[in-house]
């Protein structure tokens, strides 16, 4: 059973968070897949991988090429492990369609980012720690601190 990861972004948003968060997963040998709300969404996040910093970039791909399989890191709109990632990650909204269904298998992590400025987001993350604990996961969660690390809350 996979370890389940809430991260409350409050002082940065996902355009700062997420690389991060991808670097480290690299590091580890991991593959990733990020799901994203939108088709727009998926672009920006696609060109801000490429130049979030200028001694470096996260190779990557999207849904929309053909060599998805291959790729170390998938943006994706879907609910589809379409690169056989160790790590999920759930942003812009998006949550995992059933925590009950066995399609966390051979999973390592699934990681929840939500927006602690959105009233909305911060409901729909409330709901799903609730059903990720009700469906048997061990969640944590975790929030930025003024610094822009991360606390363990929960």
């Amino acid at each position: 059973m996979p370890e389940v990861l809430f991260y409350h972004m409050e002082r940065a948003g996902l355009d700062d968070v997420l690389p991060g968060l991808l670097e480290k997963t690299r590091e580890r040998r991991w593959r990733a897949l990020v799901r994203v709300g939108s088709a727009e969404r998926l672009e920006d996040l696609d060109a801000r991988l490429w130049t979030y910093r200028e001694e470096s970039f996260l190779a990557h791909g999207t849904d929309r090429e053909n060599r998805r399989r291959d790729m170390p890191i998938l943006l994706t709109t879907e609910d589809e492990n379409c690169n056989d990632a160790n790590v999920f990650f759930y942003a812009d909204g998006t949550m995992p369609v059933d925590w009950s269904a066995p399609r966390f298998e051979g999973v390592i992590r699934v990681v929840v980012l939500f927006d602690g400025r959105d009233a909305a987001a911060m409901e729909n993350a409330r709901e799903h720690w609730k059903m990720a604990r009700a469906a048997g996961y061990e969640a944590t969660y975790w929030q930025q601190s003024a610094s822009g690390g991360w606390e363990k809350r929960a």
